[in-house]
């Protein structure tokens, strides 16, 4: 679709629409306001989404890529503030500074136009210095979750092919790569700070001390083109371990145009305390800042005791959460000057609604952006009505302007599209959890959702929808429409699902419980937890014969889990029934587990929770339970 189209066909529908402008008075307006009470939410989606929309194809005409943007805020505002990070100022000017001697530095690697550099950082002004500078020369860079450790970790460094790694400050992230290092042969290791000749590892601090901070020679950087991938940020996906979602330059800039869905601007001052590994600090966040020319505030590791006092130290003007942020957040005790600040907006995902005015009243939070979408995915929405517990909009008019329209379609409890008698998939009712999908545009069909080949991405496309030869993502994630066609999120289907603010694979955790010799097999799933967001990690365990469910055992287990998965993926609960429940085909069954939850009233089997003070699992009594309920609640 060309710019003009788009902009004529937007102002002429809105115009159509706009009930002020349409002659009517009174009860007549009052009475379409009745009989088409959506329209005027769709409005306000279709007003948002033009100018986001022309954007990003002027943009695209124009080549206006990511990188292009930060060296158009340096030359146009280069005193001006990009980050704001633990009392210290970060000026435009000096970050491409920092960016210009990453770039002549990785110019002597003889990188070729494609290749990747791995980096593996937490929340730094590094990290966005290190990624702009070698978008100077063109390569993809990969964003290492940090938490991940072992056979995940080696993993993520060998799908994204990376040809270098820098890592940063922390010893956790030195142990982390520490542990696989003979596993990575060859591979370059840069270190910040001094290394010993013989430590195999190099020293990033010396290599950035010896490059100029002068723009690289123009020769030196690549003609890019839309469909080459500006970075890899890894998601668990559906299944299995991580996958590195392709970011081409083109989605980096439609990324970059999210916030304009909230009249993002070059004065707005965005707070991030989310790992910048995640699509949304490095993507909808940071990008965002670049778009506009915008400065952000970073800290290192969220901190709920903290979290307003920077707010307010730094002005900040928009706030990003997850759900189990806010409720974090509404954890510390009430203080004074809780609703005082210059926040307008917050915006993020998962805000649940039993928290979600508590959120605003006490915090004084004018809006509440609730969005949702996937890093690998085609497409994204947002609530822009503030809307509670909605998390954006789906209806027949919207659908019929938009490229990539979204549809919630009924499915198995494994999450596979269920099909009429002519093939077709069957969209839900109104009130009824779905399957959301979404159109991939012909133009798109050809590209890749995933870097590792055709079979990982074509698991995520469904084919034939509505009729033949069309082609949709399939999310994984069940939603549901309420009759004015506002979505909200009900759950994830599939192994996967969500605990603190993170996507757990069952069948890696299950993985790293089979690795430990004593275990005979073990499936995990998510229970709810009630005052929590997500689902927690527990695990069935059938032990091999004869090995007793003693202290040594529950030790070597929690220690075992602790060194191989990030702490958010690690079994909050542990059962131990006689044997396992499968299917004729030798499938876990998880679906009475997950109803019995974790309750020792509804089960006989003996239970366990995570006991981090004890370095250990502790026995789940009735009287353990009800202490771990209340500690759950507000």
């Amino acid at each position: 679709m060309s710019l003009d189209t788009l902009r004529k066909m937007t102002s002429k529908v809105a115009k159509r629409f706009d009930l002020g402008n349409m002659g009517l008075e009174g009860n007549s307006v009052v009475e379409l306001k009745k009989t088409f009470a959506w329209i005027e939410d769709d409005l306000i989606c279709l007003r948002q989404g033009q100018k986001a929309g022309i954007r990003i194809q002027q943009d695209v005409d124009n080549e206006r890529y990511l990188i292009r943007m930060f060296e158009e805020d340096v030359a146009r505002v280069p005193k001006k503030p990009f980050i704001l990070f633990e009392d210290r100022l970060y000026t435009y000017e000096y970050v491409d500074q920092q960016a210009n001697k990453v770039a002549h530095v990785a110019s002597h690697w003889n990188l070729q136009m494609g290749d990747t550099i791995a980096i593996m950082m937490v929340n730094e002004p590094a990290f966005v210095w290190t990624f702009l500078g070698l978008q100077k020369l063109g390569v993809a860079v990969a964003f290492l979750n940090y938490n991940v450790r072992q056979k995940p970790l080696l993993h993520t460094v060998r799908a994204c092919e990376a040809k270098a790694l820098i890592l940063g400050h922390g010893e956790q992230i030195f142990h982390a790569i520490e542990e696989i290092k003979s596993d990575l042969g060859n591979l370059p290791i840069y270190l910040p700070g001094q290394v010993k000749p013989d430590s195999g590892y190099l020293s990033w601090d010396e290599a950035m001390e010896r490059a100029l901070p002068v723009p690289v020679h123009i020769k030196s950087r690549p003609k890019l083109t839309m469909t080459m991938p500006c970075c890899y940020i890894f998601t668990s996906g559906t299944t299995g371990l991580p996958k590195p979602a392709i970011i081409t330059q083109s989605r980096a800039i439609g990324i970059s145009k999210f916030f304009q869905l909230l009249d993002f601007c070059e004065n707005d001052i965005v707070y991030i305390t989310t790992p910048l590994y995640h699509s949304a600090a490095s993507g909808i966040a940071m990008m965002a800042v670049i778009d506009q020319g915008a400065t952000m505030a970073l800290r290192r590791k969220f901190s709920a005791s903290h979290y307003w006092e920077d707010v307010r130290k730094y002005d900040v003007t928009v706030i990003q959460y997850i759900g189990e942020l806010c409720r974090y957040l509404l954890a510390v005790p009430e203080h004074p000057d809780d609703g005082k600040s210059k926040v307008r907006a917050a915006i993020g995902n998962g805000l649940r609604v039993d928290i979600w005015e508590k959120f605003v009243k006490r915090f004084n939070v004018p809006k509440i952006y609730e969005y949702f979408g996937a890093t690998e995915g085609t497409a994204a929405f947002m609530n822009l009505s503030n809307k509670i517990g909605a998390c954006g909009r789906i209806s027949p008019f919207l659908n019929m302007l938009d490229p990539t329209p979204k549809y919630l379609v009924k499915c198995t409890d494994s999450g596979e599209p269920l099909r009429d008698k002519s093939g077709r998939c069957v969209p839900v009712k109104i009130g009824e959890p779905g399957l959301l999908i979404a159109a991939v545009p012909a133009r798109y069909q050809t590209l890749d959702f995933y870097k590792g080949g055709k079979d990982i991405n074509e698991r995520k496309v469904i084919r034939n929808v509505f009729e033949e030869g069309d082609v949709y993502f399939n999310f994984g994630d069940l939603l549901m429409l309420d009759k004015d066609y506002f979505t909200y999120f009900v759950d994830r289907v599939g192994d996967t699902f969500r605990w603190k603010g993170e996507n757990v694979s069952t069948n890696e955790v299950s993985n790293v419980l089979n690795a430990l010799d004593i275990i005979h097999d073990a499936n995990v799933y998510g229970v709810e937890i009630p005052g929590k967001d997500g689902r927690a990690g527990m695990a069935a365990i059938h032990l091999e014969k004869n090995i007793p469910i003693d202290e040594k055992i529950l030790k070597e287990i929690y220690n075992h889990c602790e060194k191989n998965l990030p702490h958010y993926a690690q079994p909050v609960f542990l059962r131990f029934p006689p044997e396992m429940s499968v299917t004729v085909t030798f499938k876990q069954i998880k679906t009475e587990f997950v109803k019995e939850g974790f309750n020792p009233q509804c089960i006989s089997d003996p239970l366990f929770y995570v006991d981090d003070k004890k370095k250990t699992y502790s026995p789940l009594t009735k009287d353990s339970y009800s202490q771990f309920l209340a500690k759950s609640k507000l």
